[in-house]
């Protein structure tokens, strides 16, 4: 793993923008370190201002499968670097006692609270999370100092993992109602501040929400912003869209109604549809890659020449597409609410760490073999992860129970950042998309032209416009992988909650 480099000429132009504007941000604005690191032996774990604002600078740990921050923990404070999981609403960090880190694998870190002076425990073995992929975290519950950047959350509640599988914490910003004790307890009252609501607690900002920029995959940067927007971060229109309560009435999770998507490319435009629309679809930073109904999926695979792999238990498409010139446009909240654009270069992904793999047979015969961002799943709530946040600025409101989606603007190196006015102000430079009574109106399901799948092929470079005349179109026959090493497939329900979701 490469270090924490200290070094301006190693960052890079893009960073040297974002560490200037850190500079020149005005009071009240705080963002977290940005980290230059390597990420080998990743854990197949991941199957699955202008007023008070705070914003934090998160890495694109493209191997680990996620994006990670740096604080510090207790008195002095200890520095770690947990994963930033919107899909759970818990903080958490491994002891230094565990087992996993007794074998050197919490090189992102691990706190030791007979070394803080202001450690309690307040909940002697209640903490306790699982994830479906069969790992886990256990131990006590316990508040200490809890440092963002220059700015210090005094009495937070946090999980330590004594018993954990896993070798980095994750810092949870979902809602409160979603933290583990409370399913673990099945009660309402045992839920306490999360770090959202705490900040809040001690006036560090104004209400609970926060704005999410992850950048584009070969970035290694991108920020989150508490209590607070960037105006430069987006293209085009913030528009307001709902989020969806369990069928109990409670927010569990962002739930939002996807109700289009078509492929475009230079060859065609498709509707795609689905007997799921209107798709619940989890807006999920803690999930790598995103998963949306089979029907839906198929046509998706179709139009891009991606193929499941039985032996990977994953779709998965020829490197060289990543240069395609064919992209997807999602629509939400009905006809009239926001569409964000993805393209292909956030919809392949290298499938190992080392030398790809290369199919062995059929028409991409020599070809290096990728993992495709969207994968196939079979119930609700559905997920939109990392492969899709990449393409979107999305803002969070915890209080007024809505999102606002915007097309990033992917790169950018200049800041607006505008403060939530109160508690209970409706998210700034938003408006609230019209008609959204309408997403409950279904589109039939059918079968599209495949009219763009042939320029899906065209590979010709980087532009994201023109047509190549000599694009073949087709599936890919199956291929042959020897010893594949899979390295991140994507946490696929990350504490999303309970119960059913409705939309209708």
């Amino acid at each position: 793993m490469k270090g924490y480099t200290s070094s301006a000429l190693l960052l890079g132009p893009a960073l040297l923008s974002q560490l200037a504007l850190a500079q020149q941000a005005p009071s009240g604005v705080v963002q977290w370190d940005i980290q230059k690191r390597h990420a080998p032996n990743a854990p197949n774990r991941l199957l699955r201002r202008a007023g008070p604002t705070h914003q934090a600078i998160i890495q694109n740990e493209q191997a680990r499968g996620g994006y990670f921050a740096t604080c510090e923990m207790g008195t002095p404070g200890q520095k770690v670097t947990l994963q930033l999981d919107t899909g759970s609403s818990d903080v958490w960090v491994p002891d230094s006692t565990a087992s996993v880190c007794n074998k050197g694998s919490c090189d992102l870190g691990s706190f030791d609270p007979s070394k803080s002076t202001s450690y309690t425990v307040v909940g002697q073995g209640e903490f306790d999370i699982s994830y479906v992929d069969g790992s886990s975290s256990k131990g006590d519950y316990f508040t200490d100092v809890f440092k963002i950047g220059g700015t210090t959350v005094t009495n937070l509640t946090m999980g330590l993992g004594a018993e954990t599988d896993i070798a980095y914490g994750l810092v949870g910003v979902g809602y409160a109602i979603n933290e583990a004790i409370v399913g673990n307890t099945h009660s309402l009252s045992s839920q306490y501040p999360n770090l959202p609501v705490s900040m809040v607690d001690d006036g560090l900002i104004n209400t609970i929400a926060y704005s999410l920029w992850l950048n584009d995959l070969d970035a290694s940067e991108g920020s989150i912003l508490f209590g607070g927007i960037d105006t430069k971060k987006y293209k085009g229109d913030l528009t307001r869209i709902r989020i969806y309560p369990s069928s109990n009435g409670y927010y569990f999770s962002f739930i939002v109604a996807l109700t289009s998507l078509q492929a475009i490319s230079p060859s065609g435009n498709d509707t795609l549809t689905s007997q799921e629309f209107p798709i619940p679809v989890v807006l999920d930073s803690g999930t790598t890659l995103s998963y949306l109904p089979q029907d839906m999926v198929n046509q998706i695979w179709h139009e891009v020449g991606a193929e499941y792999s039985s032996r990977l238990e994953l779709a998965v498409i020829p490197c060289s597409k990543k240069t395609s010139k064919g992209y997807f446009s999602f629509g939400f909240a009905g006809p009239d609410g926001p569409r964000i654009t993805v393209r292909m270069d956030e919809l392949v992904l290298d499938l190992t760490s080392g030398n790809p793999p290369k199919y062995t047979s059929g028409p991409n015969k020599g070809q290096d073999v990728c993992e495709f961002g969207i994968q196939n799943s079979t119930s609700a709530p559905y997920l939109l992860g990392d492969t899709f946040l990449r393409s979107a600025y999305v803002v969070y409101d915890l209080v007024n129970n809505e999102i606002a989606l915007a097309e990033t603007d992917f790169n950018s190196t200049e800041s607006n950042i505008v403060a939530f006015a109160s508690m209970s102000a409706t998210i700034p430079s938003a408006t609230q998309a019209p008609n959204q009574a309408a997403v409950t109106n279904r589109p039939a399901a059918t079968s599209p032209a495949f009219s763009a799948s042939s320029g899906f092929s065209d590979t010709g470079g980087s532009s994201k416009d023109g047509k190549d005349e000599n694009a073949s179109a087709g599936m890919p026959s199956a291929f042959g992988v020897a010893q594949v090493s899979v390295m991140g497939i994507a946490m696929v329900f990350a504490m999303i909650g309970s119960g059913v979701f409705v939309l209708l």
